[in-house]
């Protein structure tokens, strides 16, 4: 309860003060690139319940719904400004929407896409599926993308016998110090 009390009251704020960067965001999104400025994801929360996960779109319209990593040449499916949001993590913020909507919370394991059926396995053979998926976790700030996906499910179970509030704010605070020296974000 007081987590979801915690990330509730933090997505408002953060929405509010976030507002202007997003409209711009949003707007240079959609003047560099056809489509609209949001890319909502087919994600797997809690349950293994698909829903769907709102970022700010750093791909070509036409661009194959996997993970990133597979594709075999990522950088054709950029739009112009897509690196850049990338890199800044920028695309991330619509996600407060799913945190406000109470699909996702600030930290926890990162939601799979609805066809990462290995991550998705394994998360259920440990219970991690019992979890709200996170803007950020555990795994995140150990290894993000580079992590095997048996890497990644480990610290997520770390993440699930450990978590706490405070647990949760540390996550956050190095989350923020890894986007702010770009950290293991390559795309």
């Amino acid at each position: 309860m007081i987590k979801r009390i915690f990330d509730l009251s933090l997505a408002l704020l953060a929405t509010l003060i976030l507002l202007l960067p997003f409209l711009i965001i949003a707007l240079s999104v959609r003047i560099t690139s056809a489509g609209p400025a949001l890319y909502w994801s087919d994600r797997i929360g809690r349950g293994n319940q698909v829903f769907k996960m709102p970022k700010f779109r750093t791909m070509q319209v036409n661009t194959p719904a996997v993970a990133t990593h597979l594709l075999v040449n990522p950088q054709q499916f950029l739009t112009p400004i897509g690196s850049f949001l990338r890199k800044s993590s920028l695309d991330e913020l619509p996600q407060l929407w799913s945190i406000i909507k109470g699909d996702m919370s600030f930290v926890g394991p990162r939601p799979a896409l609805f066809n990462q059926d290995d991550l998705i396995t394994l998360r259920m053979q440990y219970g991690i599926d019992k979890l709200a998926p996170g803007l950020t976790g555990w795994a995140q700030i150990n290894g993000r993308d580079e992590l095997p996906i048996p890497e990644k499910v480990k610290l997520d179970l770390d993440y699930m016998h450990q978590q706490s509030f405070w647990f949760d704010v540390k996550v956050i605070f190095l989350t923020f110090l890894k986007v702010l020296l770009k950290d293991g974000i390559h795309h």
